[in-house]
Parts: structure tokens; sequence; C-alpha cells
């Protein structure tokens, strides 16, 4: 009797409609799900980045490893930042990060908490590493991040733009852009395997970097780079990078910047000072004196500063603010910006072909090296 069942079966199969070179003709006429490409990609590191970390000493590792989310910190205007970012819509956020995968859960639950979504998440394998004896590898980052970043861009059109976030512990102003001019086509596959080497990149690493970077579509993909300056490094020294890459001090900097870019509209500028004022403690006053830092380093024009002002008026103040705190303090604000007086301007870094030789022994870290290059507090 099971035989037969069996054989009832397979001709009852066998009578189904087949579309020619398909499975079935039902499934032929259901018409395949396309996701469209995102408008925009932002790309984020975490430590320093988006979370006040610090990993100087074994304590403090040893401290941020073991910490639960809600004791996490993140950085003034960083989640603000982010969720304007991801109401603007199409917009696709990955975060890549030198953390070890074992804190995904820990570090995931602090991005719910602080109403962040994503869409990509890399952490280091970094057990993996040393279980295998590759310890080089778990301080080394140029070798584990370019190819991540590589691999994220795979697939993506030569039209879809880049905004990258990272901050001056590490190099990721280094990452950043040669990952930007990797795609654009200026790094060619010699110089690459080159600098992979003098990084101290393991040689499978080095290699994957070398295959996604030819297998990738050239366009001038990275637009922005910031890097949040939380070792207060001065600005100068990333001038080798010109001006796609803007050091800032705050992300209230790098949300004016992201305005005039057309990234985001005022009211999402004014949402993320407002955030760095209730719940970081910032006033007009320091607001105020980080639009000048950009103004006079010439990475913001006075234009722009002005157009933010005419969007804090009576009438506009509702849809910006509407407790009576709020209010005043966006009228205040605007009231300082159309205060400011010419303010001289510092020539913008000049684009040309970074020697990324040379950048490579002066950002990668070094191990023991004391820092001198520290500006003084914004």
């Amino acid at each position: 009797m099971a035989r037969e069942d069996k054989d009832k079966r397979r001709d009852k199969d066998r009578r189904k409609p087949v579309a020619p070179g398909g499975p079935s003709l039902l499934a032929a006429q259901t018409p395949a799900v396309v996701t469209p490409p995102p408008r925009h990609v932002y790309r984020w590191d975490l430590d320093k980045t988006y979370l006040k970390t610090e990993f100087d000493t074994l304590k403090q590792l040893l401290r941020s490893a073991f910490e639960g989310a809600a004791a996490k910190q993140s950085v003034p205007g960083a989640s603000a930042l982010l969720r304007e970012l991801r109401a603007g819509g199409g917009a696709r956020i990955c975060f890549i990060s030198g953390s070890p995968r074992q804190m995904r859960r820990v570090l995931t639950q602090k991005l719910r908490l602080d109403g962040v979504e994503f869409d990509e998440f890399i952490l280091k394998p970094n057990l993996r590493n040393m279980l295998t004896g590759r310890f080089r590898a778990m301080r080394e980052q140029v070798g584990y991040k370019l190819p991540a970043l590589l691999a994220g861009r795979s697939g993506l059109p030569p039209e879809t733009r880049e905004t990258c976030f990272g901050d001056d512990a590490e190099a990721d102003g280094f990452i950043y852009s040669l990952y930007g001019d990797v795609i654009a086509g200026r790094v060619k596959r010699r110089l690459l395997e080159e600098i992979l080497e003098r990084a101290g990149a393991y040689e499978d690493d080095a290699q994957r970097a070398v295959t996604l970077a030819e297998s990738i579509a050239s366009g001038e993909a990275v637009q922005r780079i910031f890097i949040h300056l939380d070792r207060r490094s001065p600005t100068s020294r990333f001038d080798r990078y010109g001006a796609r890459l803007v050091p800032v001090f705050n992300y209230f900097q790098a949300a004016m910047v992201m305005f005039e870019d057309e990234q985001l509209t005022a009211p999402a500028v004014v949402r993320v000072a407002l955030e760095m004022v209730d719940r970081f403690g910032y006033t007009v006053e320091a607001l105020r004196n980080s639009l000048q830092d950009l103004l006079r380093r010439g990475r913001l024009r006075r234009t722009t500063a002005r157009a933010l002002a005419a969007e804090l008026t009576e009438g506009g103040i509702p849809q910006l603010g509407a407790l009576p705190s709020a209010r005043e303090l966006l009228l205040s604000f605007a009231t300082r910006v159309r205060q400011l007086g010419d303010v001289p301007s510092m020539q913008i870094p000049i684009d040309v072909p970074i020697d990324y030789l040379a950048a490579l022994e002066a950002d990668l870290p070094r191990k023991g090296k004391k820092r001198t290059d520290i500006a003084p507090p914004l």
C-alpha cells in the first residue's frame, strides 16, 4: 500500500504544469522581489566614534568588556545623528568595529536602547585570532577593516555614495581614505599590496583585500569622511587627506557639514543639537563655538550657518522644539549665529594625491608612542 501511495504522488507531481527551463508554472509566474540599492551608505566605527570607550590600559579594557549595555555611554549627539540619517529614508547603516565578536549581544543591545537601527554589524574575530596564533591581527587594523569595507561595498552600484565615521585613536582616517581611493581606482594593485605588507596585514587578509578591490565597480563612492577627535588631535594632522575628510570635535559639527552637503535638513540638525544640550549638558555658547570653529577652519560656508539660523524663528520653532526651554534655547542660538562676525578662514586642505606610504608611517599607531599632539578642548 505504501508503494502504491508513493507512485500516485509521483504521478500527480508529473501532471503539474512545468514552465520551460523552470520548476513549475506557478513559481515562474511569481515576480521576484527586487530590493533597490540604498540611497546612501553610512559606515561607522564603534569605540570612541559612537561609544565613549577607554581601552588604553588593561583595566580599562576589562571594564569595557564586562560592563552591561545600560552602563555604556554614547558620544554626545551620535545616537541622534544616526536616528536622523535613518529617518531620511533609503539609508544603509553599517557598523565595523575592532571589538571582539563576543561583545555582539551587549553592543547590539546598547544600540537598541538608543533607538539606533542598523543593517550590518561587523566585529573582529579576536578569539579565533588568538586560538590560531594570529596575535598580530588582534591589534592590526588595516588588514582587518579594509577587506571588511570592500566586502560591504561589493554588489553596490557605482553611483551609491558613502559617508564614513571614525576617530583619531587608531587609523580610521587612513583606512577610510584608502578605501575611497581604492574604489575610485586611484590606488593600483602593486601599491595596495605594499601598503598592506607595511601595515602588518597577514597574507590571506591582504590577498582578500586585493581580490575584492579588483572586483568592485569603480567610482567616486566615498563622499565624506568624519573623524571624531576623541584624543583632541590637531586638525592639521589630517590635512594630507584633503577636503573630503573633516575632523570634528563633536557631532553638531558633523551635522552642520552634512546640512551643507544636503544629507540632513535644518530640523534634523537642531534635533542633534537638542540631544547634546538635554542629555549631555552642552550650552548655546558651546554650540556657537563649534560653529565658529568650522567657519574658522573653512569647513563650512557662512551662508550655511545663516540658512540654519533663518529656520529658527518664532514661526519655525514649534516644529523644532515644543518645550519652552527648547524654544528659548533655539531662539538664543539663532541670535548668536546671526551675530557672528567675519571669521578669518584658513585655507581648506587641497585635494592632491595622497602619499599613502608616508601617511602610513605617520598615522598608524605605534606601541608605546607617546602622544604630544593633543589639542586643547573646544
